[in-house]
C-alpha cells in the first residue's frame, strides 16, 4: 500500500485483530470484494475487513457462491486485498478446499497472503452459501477433523514465529438444527477456535444459547439483508455477548445496485449525473494518486 506517512515496523495482522477483539464493544466488520472496498472500509475508521467468497465469486468470476471459486482464486483476491488494507483482513477459506492436508495448506496460503485469520466452515465440499438451497454439512467427525487440522496448522504458523487467528463455523442450523448447532460450537470452542460463528440462528434466543456453550470464546454474528432473517443493531448483538458483528455482503449489494442504476440510465440515453457521481478530484484521491504523488515527491531529486 502507498503510504509515505506510516513506515517503520507495525503489529502483524494477527495482532492488530486480536486488539480490535479486546478492545470495548462490538467490532462491525463489512465483507469487501476487492482492494478498493478494503481501502474504503478503513478510510470509514472501521476496524477489520472481510473477504467474503460470495462476493469474489460474484465479482471475480459473475458466479454464484456454490463452491465454484477455487482455493486459486480466492488467495489471489486475498493477497491483493492484504496487501492493500491498512486494517486486518478475514478470510473466508470455505471447507478448506479438500480434504485436511488441503485445509493445512489452505491456511498456510492464507497466512502468507496476509490475512490475519481464516473461517474454516463444516459444510460438505463443494460448499455453497448459508442461504442456499439444499445445504448440507459434514458429519460431526470430518467437521471436527477439518477444525483440528486448520487449528494445527495455526499452530505450527504460531511456532514459527508468525501468527493467525482461526474461526471455527457451523452450518448445521439449517441443515441440521439448532441442538446440533449448539453442538459443533461447543465443540469448536472447546477445540481451541479462536472465534465461532453459528451461522443462520433463528431468534435472539437461540443467540444467547450459542454464548451459553462456548464460554469466553469470541464469537461472530453474520447480518444478512434477507426477509425472515434477524436483523440487530450493534448494539442489540453486543447486549447478547457477540464480539463481531459481520456485514458479509452489504457492500456488494450496494455496488450492484449503483451499478444497474447507473446503466439503466445510459441504456436511455442519459448520464447519471453529478448527484450520482463522486467528484473528479475525490475519485482521482481515492484511487490513490495523492498518496502516489507524494510517494514521487519524497524520492525527487
Amino acid at each position: 500500500m502507498l503510504d509515505p506517512e506510516k513506515e517503520g515496523p507495525v503489529p502483524s495482522p494477527a495482532a492488530r485483530l486480536r486488539a480490535v477483539l479486546d478492545a470495548p464493544g462490538i467490532a462491525v466488520v463489512p465483507g469487501c470484494h476487492d482492494a478498493m472496498g478494503a481501502r474504503l472500509i478503513a478510510r470509514a475508521g472501521l476496524p477489520a475487513a472481510f473477504l467474503s467468497g460470495y462476493a469474489v465469486s460474484a465479482a471475480r468470476l459473475g458466479l454464484p457462491d456454490a463452491g465454484l471459486i477455487s482455493y486459486r482464486e480466492m488467495l489471489d483476491a486475498g493477497r491483493e486485498v492484504c496487501a492493500a488494507s491498512p486494517i486486518p483482513v478475514i478470510g473466508d477459506a470455505d471447507t478448506g478446499f479438500g480434504n485436511p492436508v488441503n485445509v493445512r495448506r489452505t491456511i498456510a496460503g492464507y497466512h502468507q497472503a496476509g490475512f490475519a485469520c481464516v473461517m474454516i466452515e463444516d459444510q460438505v465440499f463443494p460448499k455453497r452459501c448459508g442461504f442456499a438451497q439444499g445445504l448440507e454439512v459434514a458429519p460431526r467427525e470430518e467437521a471436527i477433523m477439518r477444525l483440528r487440522a486448520a487449528l494445527d496448522a495455526r499452530d505450527a504458523i504460531r511456532r514459527a514465529g508468525g501468527d493467525l487467528l482461526v474461526i471455527g463455523r457451523t452450518d448445521s442450523r439449517a441443515a441440521v438444527g439448532l441442538e446440533e448447532a449448539l453442538w459443533r460450537a461447543q465443540a469448536f470452542a472447546e477445540l481451541g477456535a479462536d472465534i465461532v460463528y453459528f451461522e443462520a440462528p433463528q431468534s435472539t434466543q437461540e443467540m444467547e444459547a450459542l454464548h451459553r456453550v462456548t464460554g469466553s470464546t469470541p464469537t461472530m454474528l453474520a447480518q444478512v439483508e434477507k426477509p425472515g432473517r434477524p436483523f440487530l443493531t450493534p448494539a442489540q448483538a453486543e447486549a447478547i455477548g457477540y464480539d463481531i458483528l459481520l456485514l458479509g455482503v452489504t457492500l456488494l449489494n450496494v455496488v450492484i445496485r449503483a451499478q444497474q442504476d447507473a446503466l439503466a440510465l445510459m441504456a436511455q440515453g442519459q448520464h447519471p449525473g453529478p448527484d450520482r457521481l463522486l467528484p473528479f478530484e475525490e475519485l482521482y484521491d481515492r484511487v490513490g494518486f495523492n498518496a502516489y504523488y507524494a510517494m514521487e515527491r519524497k524520492y525527487a531529486r
